[in-house]
């Protein structure tokens, strides 16, 4: 099978900035940071963005999967990096035969998440990186493409608490591995926690916050890419086949804890050494607006431009059971998203100037 060269890729993710990510990137160029510190980065999204306006990018995240992206796609060099390299890797993974296995048990079988032909290709095509590749420098970027390629092929409303009653159309579709679109210059990815790390990563002229603000978790809305990752084939429970460890305080963070996570925001506002500190919210968080300006002045100045959007993936489709049937419907489709820019007076006034049409009184 040809591999397919440098297709864009994403997963699908709450709390996508993909809207934003123009915003942001202008906000980069604009304040002219060589250097950029991407503290909740997920899916890489925003940090990919400001790597491809040149800056230098330090992402962090607590996910395993977040990690891989991040090795992937900010701490590889393009211009260095032996594509040929990757996509015979990749020609011989796509050819390999499925083999039924701990993934194919879980995640087919016992749930609904992928077709059984799909699930047994995950399971020999992920035994073959952890074997042939575990010490190699494509190892992120071949786990990327199989996280990539699953995606494309599973059977849910866009995050991993339920699968669709009835099988989703793209679960038919046979999984196929793609090069990642690898991207010219440098950067690093952390794995860990930001109240931990926030004066730990030394010193940036732009910081981008977007931390987790209700109750929903990541660890548990993308188990599955966790477990890929991790290939520990942990025990599980309930009909979505969780991670056991998911009941763990250790994979619970105090962002998803309301009465906690305000004061751990704002030490990490106070902590992080950076010129500019940039922070996305939407108006469903748990900290009031006022609230949130507030702790963003010891920084400095404080602008907060505002941006009508859909809300995540699965708000759009609807409220479903664990068994994947819809119960109802949700309440709207539509929120505000907020980016606040933080920092020296005449900076901030500088950066924000072009966005004046969205600029929204921050008392």
């Amino acid at each position: 099978m040809a591999v397919v060269r440098c297709l864009p890729g994403m997963i699908k993710y709450l709390g996508s900035k993909r809207r934003l990510v123009p915003v942001l990137g202008d906000l980069l160029v604009g304040s002219g940071a060589a250097t950029a510190l991407d503290l909740f980065t997920g899916t890489t999204r925003v940090a990919r963005a400001f790597k491809e306006k040149g800056a230098l990018v330090t992402a962090v995240d607590t996910a395993r999967y977040s990690e891989v992206f991040g090795k992937c796609y900010l701490a590889i060099d393009a211009d260095t990096a032996d594509t040929d390299e990757v996509v015979d890797a990749l020609d011989r993974l796509n050819g390999l035969d499925g083999s039924a296995g701990y993934f194919t048990d879980t995640f087919s079988h016992q749930s609904r998440f992928f077709q059984p032909h799909n699930a047994e290709r995950v399971d020999a095509i992920r035994e073959v990186i952890e074997s042939d590749y575990r010490d190699s420098w494509m190892y992120p970027v071949l786990l990327t493409s199989l996280i990539l390629a699953a995606d494309r092929v599973d059977s849910t409303t866009g995050v991993q608490m339920a699968y669709v009653k009835e099988w989703a159309p793209r679960s038919f579709k046979p999984l196929e591995l793609r090069v990642p679109d690898l991207l010219t210059g440098g950067g690093r990815a952390v794995r860990g926690d930001a109240v931990e790390l926030a004066g730990q990563l030394g010193s940036f002229d732009l910081a981008y916050l977007d931390p987790p603000y209700n109750q929903h978790r990541y660890f548990t809305n993308y188990h599955i890419w966790e477990t890929l990752v991790a290939w520990d084939h942990p025990e599980h429970y309930g009909v979505a086949c969780k991670r056991l460890d998911s009941r763990e305080d250790a994979t619970k963070s105090v962002f998803n804890k309301k009465r906690e996570m305000p004061a751990a925001l704002g030490a990490v506002i106070a902590e992080i050494d950076a010129s500019l500190l940039v922070l996305s919210y939407n108006n469903e968080s748990w900290i009031e607006f006022d609230a949130l300006v507030e702790m963003l002045q010891v920084r400095g100045r404080v602008l907060a431009l505002a941006f009508d959007s859909k809300r995540y993936v699965g708000a759009q489709i609807g409220i479903h059971n664990p068994q994947g049937q819809r119960v109802g419907e949700v309440s709207h489709l539509r929120n505000l998203e907020y980016v606040l820019v933080a920092g020296e007076g005449t900076l901030v006034d500088r950066v924000v100037e072009p966005f004046g049409g969205y600029l929204v009184p921050t008392s």
